[in-house]
């Protein structure tokens, strides 16, 4: 009997038009860490990488000199990470141990990660690790204000790495504010500076933003909640206080909520099922991103992973363990147009809790089609 191949991490490297994702992309390469990486890109025009290419395999493929391969997007997404496997199987071209795919400037990643996260051979084959997003520091905030793109981009990060922060070293005011902005929209991602080079292939190889059990001294470090919650929850009081009537609300960002949802109260696992389908069904594109652990009423001992982007939701995985001393549920949401009290509201009446604020959500469950408001 042959063993089951090992998964291969996968990485999206993201960022709107001008973040500089060729730069950070050329650098990573070249760097003896990054060896055996398959890199996917859409087209060899958009990325400067002529320099390091030593052999053409075909016309979509090419080794490049740091001992990594480097293919274009042949039709979809998913037909080129199958393609890439079937190579290997067969000995066309050299194993890899990870993929790196860099997406266009004005693509939205969601439809990326679903590829592999919905994907029933992909998901067995690749192991979704992370999403490393850029934004160009001089540019970023009328970048946001002006395509929605950028904001799900920045919305969806496990790491957001800020480039050309060196042209505003007069101009501090500018970058305090990006990053403020940057942590209203995504409080739960890690920050780095390419211009002080923290951008290494240490800290893309490190991402766990999809980790699975596999991995089990990572979650914590995945889950990142309690900490962020906390600064979050600070952050959204004063906000409320003394921030709102410099909000322009017609700015894309004014939409992406960041929240997360803290409970020692199990929920049932029908009930956990419910809870995941009544969101996806109802409100799934507005999902950006949801992971989190939970604790089950009926294996308290063993939390459930979960796992989603918008309606694609990779499916639970039972830990044997929690991986620290917190035994709370801890799901983290990043959403568009979706209120934190409605998210809430929903557990709690499926979990039995009483409802103060909302005295209607004992109804959610009974009645799915309120979900749509």
């Amino acid at each position: 009997m042959t063993r089951r191949p090992d998964m291969i991490p996968l990485f999206v490297l993201t960022g709107f038009l001008g973040a500089g994702k060729t730069t950070l992309l050329n650098r990573l390469l070249q760097d003896p860490a990054m060896a055996g990486t398959a890199v996917i890109i859409n087209e060899f025009g958009a990325v400067g990488l002529d320099h390091l290419f030593i052999e053409v395999k075909d016309q979509n493929t090419v080794l490049l000199s740091s001992g990594c391969l480097c293919c274009t997007v042949r039709g979809e997404l998913v037909s080129t990470l199958e393609d890439l496997l079937r190579d290997v199987d067969n000995g066309r071209i050299p194993a890899f141990s990870r993929v790196v795919i860099e997406t266009t400037g004005l693509a939205d990643p969601a439809p990326v990660l679903q590829s592999v996260l919905g994907h029933p051979y992909l998901n067995m084959r690749y192991r979704l690790q992370g999403v490393m997003t850029l934004v160009d520091a001089v540019n970023g905030e009328a970048t946001l204000d002006a395509h929605i793109e950028a904001v799900k981009q920045a919305a969806v990060a496990d790491v957001l790495v800020l480039t050309k922060t060196d042209l505003l070293a007069d101009q501090p005011a500018v970058l305090d504010s990006l990053k403020a902005r940057l942590q209203r929209l995504n409080p739960y991602a890690r920050r780095l500076d390419a211009a002080k080079a923290e951008a290494t292939p240490h800290q893309l190889l490190d991402l766990t933003g999809f980790v699975t059990a596999e991995k089990l001294a990572d979650v914590t470090t995945w889950l990142q909640a309690e900490h962020a919650a906390d600064h979050h929850h600070h952050d959204h009081h004063h906000d409320h206080h003394h921030g709102h009537h410099h909000h322009d609300p017609d700015r894309h960002d004014a939409h992406i909520r960041a929240f997360s949802l803290l409970t020692d109260v199990p929920i049932a696992a029908s009930a956990l099922e419910l809870f995941i389908d009544l969101l996806r069904s109802a409100h799934g594109p507005n999902l950006l991103r949801v992971k989190g652990l939970i604790k089950l009423a009926d294996h308290r001992d063993q939390p459930v992973l979960l796992h989603g982007v918008q309606h694609v939701f990779h499916p639970p995985v039972r830990l044997a363990q929690w991986p620290d001393a917190d035994h709370r549920t801890r799901l983290v949401f990043i959403t568009r147009d979706l209120d934190e009290d409605f998210v809430q509201g929903l557990w709690k009446a499926l979990t039995g809790q009483p409802q103060i604020d909302r005295p209607d959500a004992a109804a959610l469950a009974d009645n799915p089609l309120s979900l749509r408001r």
